[in-house]
């Protein structure tokens, strides 16, 4: 089998990005995780596929690991500009479905703008034991969970260990977690370091994640929107909001959403 691919990225956020409009592409996990492999496939932190129609078109989202989740920030931005060519839209807005719910996307040239899903689940300065030692951690469910720990020193943060064992950590079982490190940098200016449950490693930007720090530095700050936050990827992304007696609306995320080259693989 054939498959004919995209590869984009948002703000170094990686996917192969598929056209199954038609249906006849029916990966299984194992394929997909074969694909996203960045020694034996084309490497991504992830697959998206693009059905339904052009007009009407709906985001599936696969993790690294070939599991399907209900959003991806970046991987949306990066929908969006995709699914627009076929519509032959490449500026304006488009609206498209997703296992979170519908997303609206504005084009901003090679940047997009996305309307993100209502914010639910959050919970603040729960107290949790994390290698050792007891932090305060901050959850919200922004399309998918996310867990926020605030620190001092971004660069010395141990985040691989230390975002497994949240993203593990019994208070977020069955499912799961991404674990977020967050420095805030000044009021309404962040840097954030992700651990992608799915991808089970730390990736260079994670927009849901973005989205969860900026509401919560919000909450904690009161820090206007909108709020930008930096990636490790090296770009800004800006989280935008609404909010009425703690509840979020009008939630956006902005940044970039590049093309980066088409191919095919054999399956």
């Amino acid at each position: 089998m054939i498959l004919e691919f995209t590869k984009m990225n948002g703000a170094g956020n990686d996917f192969v990005m598929v056209d199954n409009r038609d249906g006849g592409s029916s990966l299984t996990q194992a394929q997909i995780a074969g694909i996203c492999d960045r020694h034996r496939g084309v490497g991504a932190d992830g697959l998206i596929a693009i059905e339904g129609t052009a007009e009407m078109p709906r985001m599936r989202y696969y993790n690294a690991d070939g599991g399907e989740a209900e959003m991806c920030g970046n991987g949306a931005r990066c929908f969006a500009r995709y699914a627009a060519g076929f519509a032959g839209n490449t500026q304006g807005t488009l609206s498209f479905l997703t296992m979170a719910g519908p997303i609206g996307a504005e084009l901003l040239g090679d940047r997009v703008r996305i309307s993100m899903s209502t914010p639910h689940s959050l919970q603040l300065a729960h107290s949790l034991h994390i290698l050792g030692k007891d932090h305060e951690v901050h959850s919200i469910n922004t399309g998918v969970p996310h867990a926020v720990l605030f620190v001092q020193d971004l660069e010395s943060t141990p985040v691989i260990e230390a975002g497994r064992a949240l993203r593990h950590h019994q208070r977020f079982a069955p499912a799961g977690t991404n674990a977020n490190f967050v420095q805030v940098l000044a009021p309404g200016s962040l840097a954030i370091r992700t651990y992608e449950r799915g991808v089970e490693d730390e990736t260079l930007a994670c927009g849901t994640g973005v989205t969860a720090a900026a509401l919560i530095h919000h909450l904690l700050t009161n820090a206007p929107s909108p709020i930008q936050v930096q990636v490790r990827g090296g770009e800004t992304l800006e989280v935008g909001f609404k909010v009425q007696t703690g509840h979020f609306f009008d939630v956006t995320l902005s940044g970039p959403a590049d093309f980066v080259f088409e191919g095919s693989i054999d399956l």
